[in-house]
């Protein structure tokens, strides 16, 4: 009961005093200075939980001290039974997010009930136990990659997905991102990405390991909390943002995948994470990137570095002098990105000076952007081949949407340089499709 009325509200010290002292009954000179003991404690971090309020107040000497010496005079003089409150922190108070402050208010918002709303945000993990699929949320695919990686393909169904699209629309759309961020973003692209680091002495790229399944479910409650809503709301918000990845599921994969890696994976996707695949996640993940932006682009303009992100990619650039001492400027990347709790993908780090190919996400960076050559030579041999033989010829990796699939490939390309583009494009206009 001490801890909810240290929770409730935007208190000062003078009213968590207050608030205590109609508990007790009376004000009691200990209070004032344990307010501000708490304060301190919690000062610029997120909205703490209950239980780790709980924990402040059986770890405070002086609480304990007090608690101690007048036992037999403390009694509950009034019960404190107010809700929680919208608390957003000073930086996120000016977001236009909707208030909500309970957890009967969240289902009626998303318009389902506060059962369905528990079984969809399913925070207490029975989907990752219980087995078979007829009750599970999501869709599974495994990627077995060449290099030894598995990745996970979560795909929401319908019902949760909706639950997902509302929360993306009406709250994360609503966050403003970071001018670094450049993925998932209305008017920024994989283009806007790499145009900052075109014609630059020194381009050094480096990707994050792992980066949806990284960001635990745990860091995604904090960020709701962050946003304000109180810890029931912020615990169902997040529950419905991630997910676990059932047991059974790991059995399904193919007998040659390597047994470290797959035990690797079977960790990483048991515990609560954002999914690759879900609505929400891309946004959530630029969110949880701010900070991490905020320090690599500090870090960048005290060096007269320009730094980028697309998602897991990451791009930094500059001039000679910035060359000179880029091989330590990569471990102070790769420090602040630990500290944020990312990995980096060193296997995947490149430091690219003028004389090599400069490319980031695929994009040539060197003078001008422009795709690679031997990518374009592929694609325009490929469109040939359908126009002459026919697209069922040129599907040798059995894509099911093989149009479309060929349609986005000349479409990356017309993004990219307007002028190559074009010629693929009348290319793909001449395929004759059954």
């Amino acid at each position: 009961m001490l801890a909810t009325s240290f929770l409730a509200g935007q208190p000062s010290a003078d009213q968590i005093a207050v608030r205590a002292s109609q508990l007790f009954g009376r004000r009691w000179p200990w209070l004032r200075p344990l307010a501000k003991r708490y304060l301190k404690a919690f000062a610029g971090r997120t909205r703490p939980r209950r239980r780790d309020v709980v924990e402040f107040l059986l770890h405070d000497q002086g609480f304990t001290e007090a608690w101690s010496k007048h036992f037999d005079e403390l009694s509950v003089a009034q019960w404190l039974a107010e809700p929680q409150r919208m608390q957003p922190v000073a930086a996120t108070s000016t977001w236009d997010i909707p208030g909500i402050e309970s957890v009967g208010a969240l289902a009626e918002w998303l318009g389902v009930t506060v059962g369905e709303l528990e079984w969809f945000a399913d925070v207490k993990g029975l989907g990752y136990k219980r087995p078979g699929s007829k009750l599970a949320h999501y869709h599974y695919r495994i990627l077995a990659k060449d290099a030894g990686n598995i990745r996970l393909i979560e795909a929401p169904k319908p019902r949760l997905k909706a639950l997902q699209r509302q929360i993306l629309m009406q709250i994360l759309e609503k966050i403003p991102a970071h001018p670094a961020a450049h993925g998932f973003l209305k008017e920024r692209s994989i283009k806007t990405f790499a145009a900052p680091h075109v014609g630059q002495r020194v381009v050094l790229r480096t990707d994050l390991q792992d980066f949806f399944p990284s960001l635990s479910g745990a860091r995604i409650q904090a960020l709701f909390r962050t946003m304000g809503y109180p810890e029931a709301v912020a615990d169902l918000l997040g529950g419905i943002c991630t997910n676990a990845a059932p047991r059974h599921l790991w059995k399904e994969v193919a007998p040659s995948a390597d047994p470290h890696r797959l035990y690797e994976a079977r960790a990483l996707y048991s515990r609560p994470h954002l999914p690759q695949g879900a609505p929400t996640s891309p946004a959530l993940a630029n969110i949880c990137c701010y900070r991490v932006d905020c320090r690599l682009s500090g870090l960048s303009k005290a060096v007269g570095a320009t730094y980028t992100r697309y998602a897991d990619d990451l791009a930094f650039s500059g001039s000679e002098a910035v060359g000179r001492q880029i091989e330590r400027f990569s471990i102070h990347v790769a420090a602040i990105l630990m500290e944020e709790g990312f990995s980096v993908h060193h296997r995947k780090t490149r430091i690219m000076r003028q004389g090599v190919r400069q490319y980031l996400a695929g994009i040539v960076a060197n003078r001008h952007l422009n795709v690679i050559r031997a990518d374009f030579d592929r694609l325009k041999a490929t469109l040939t081949n359908c126009v002459r033989l026919g697209p069922a010829t040129q599907n040798r990796e059995g894509h099911h949407q093989f149009r479309s699939y060929l349609d986005g490939r000349v479409g990356f390309v017309e993004l990219i340089n307007p002028a190559k583009g074009g010629r693929l494009r009348s290319l793909y206009e001449r395929i004759q499709w059954e």
